[in-house]
């Protein structure tokens, strides 16, 4: 198992010296296909991630884990932008997006769930509230497996006809 913590301390500072922000690194360590995946985004999140901003922050990242080699064996990298369904990596990024809908995976079942889905309320220390379904909840940061923004299709489509209406 790949040491997140580690790889984020090492790679942070070359994304952000290269102009970006790591939102947050996922390695899949699947035996035939791992695959290291590295999310970017401007840093104050106002801009699209273009194909050429993956492809440069791809080339420096594996330079630099060449040298370093702090993963055994074979892997891809992937340097992807965030999209709509952007994942969310830490409390800030959460604060971030308060008002905006969230899907949390769960390590362990929380009232006899494990995934959990609402509006994210507020986001404090180590503490995320959501309102699922007219009732606040407090997940703890060190509790989430995963969690994503769940995207409004039908606002952002509802958007898109009038720019183009």
């Amino acid at each position: 198992m790949a040491n997140l913590s580690a790889l984020d301390a090492l790679l942070r500072p070359l994304v952000s010296s290269l102009g970006y922000e790591l939102l947050g690194l996922e390695f899949d360590g699947h035996v035939k296909h791992a695959t290291l995946r590295l999310y970017i985004d401007q840093p104050d999140y106002s801009g699209e991630i273009q194909l050429s901003d993956c492809q440069k922050i791809s080339r420096e990242v594996a330079a630099l884990l060449d040298v370093e080699d702090p993963l055994p064996g074979q892997y891809n990298l992937e340097v992807s932008s965030p999209g709509l369904d952007r994942p969310l990596f830490s409390v800030e990024q959460f604060a971030a997006f308060a008002g905006e809908q969230a899907q949390l995976k769960l390590l362990s079942p929380l009232d006899g769930r494990r995934k959990l889905t609402g509006e994210i309320i507020a986001a404090d220390g180590e503490q995320i509230r959501l309102n699922c379904e007219g009732q606040d909840i407090d997940v703890n940061m060190a509790d989430i497996r995963s969690a994503r923004l769940v995207p409004d299709y039908a606002e952002l489509l509802a958007r898109d006809l009038h720019k183009s209406g």
